[in-house]
């Protein structure tokens, strides 16, 4: 076989094994030769870099994007999870099976579990599988009762978070905001919805999610809002945690409105164990960025969509740092 010629065969049989799927016996009947011949063909295709063989493997860049993570925002824990694509109800349910199994890892006997509400939440709670564990207690972390006819799935989350971990667990029946500061303190001065609180205070794992600033977010339908608290949160609030608002710099952002607020206070999510933020989308991308600025995650649970926008996110902000 002249050099030429050879050189053509090994290309004809790597487009046919390669991009047309034939067999190697199918190729050897086309090309006039024997098959051992054809798998030499095909091997010296790989070694002369004719045929370039790439495996994307997204196990791969979720890792990669997992340390980045951890490491420019000082985390202890980040989880990425891969998504087929950036939308709203793909990423709920896929961070909701994370975050599930990554609670089977860490809960242990003696544990106090903090969670809050919300369809994130409840997609965590509906991927729980019952893990024997003895002497866990599950709480709720801030009030939940709505003003309005919106489903807040508190009472689900908490059935099923107690059902998974062998427990009943602890209800806060508040609302999550009162109109004022005497109303949240006359209800913190009844012994049981203390207990309650400082359960939470208490709790060494905290699951919470992010809500963003939008009119059809959930926290918005319940009713809870004045306009001028919704004027204020408009201008520089990029998300809140157990419905305590913060801004880009992870600082509160209406005073009011906190002291009105029934729940665990931002600063207590510090001194956990485990602080889970579940949050991914393009909604949540300033709101989860503000959390971390804040301090109020040690462990974060998003997509790698999310993921690439924060660490971006936060490379151009710190390049803007630096020529001021």
């Amino acid at each position: 076989m002249e050099k030429d010629g050879k050189a053509s065969k090994i290309i004809e049989a790597a487009k046919l094994y390669y991009l047309l799927d034939f067999t190697q016996s199918e190729i050897a009947k086309k090309l006039g030769v024997s098959r051992p011949t054809v798998s030499r063909l095909l091997q010296q295709a790989k070694a002369e870099g004719i045929v370039q063989i790439k495996i994307n493997d997204p196990t791969e860049e979720v890792e990669k994007l997992s340390k980045e993570l951890e490491n420019n925002f000082r985390l202890k824990k980040a989880l990425v999870t891969s998504v087929p694509a950036y939308e709203e109800h793909l990423i709920k349910n896929y961070l909701g099976g994370a975050t599930a199994e990554y609670l089977n890892q860490i809960v242990k006997d003696d544990d106090i579990i903090g969670v809050t509400w919300g369809t994130t939440l409840y997609h965590v709670a509906i991927e729980l599988k019952q893990k024997f564990v003895r002497n866990v207690q599950v709480v709720q972390l801030k009030g939940g009762v709505s003003h309005a006819e919106t489903n807040t799935y508190a009472s689900e989350v908490l059935y099923l978070f107690g059902k998974a971990f062998n427990c009943t667990p602890h209800h806060l029946p508040l609302p999550a905001i009162v109109d004022h500061v005497v109303v949240k303190q006359a209800m913190e001065q009844d012994r049981h919805i203390r207990a309650i609180m400082d359960l939470g205070k208490q709790a060494n794992i905290a699951v919470t999610t992010l809500g963003s600033v939008k009119k059809d977010s959930l926290l918005f339908k319940m009713g809870y809002f004045t306009e001028a608290d919704l004027k204020s949160l408009n201008q520089e609030a990029v998300g809140d945690i157990c419905s305590r608002f913060f801004d880009q710099n992870g600082l509160i952002c209406n005073q009011d409105l906190n002291e009105r607020t029934l729940g665990i206070a931002l600063e207590a999510l510090k001194g956990k164990e485990h602080a889970l933020l579940v949050a991914g989308g393009a909604d949540k991308i300033n709101g989860i960025y503000g959390a971390l600025m804040g301090n109020y995650a040690n462990t974060l649970i998003t997509d790698q969509f999310t993921a690439r926008f924060l660490l971006d996110k936060l490379a151009k902000n710190e390049q803007e740092n630096s020529l001021t």
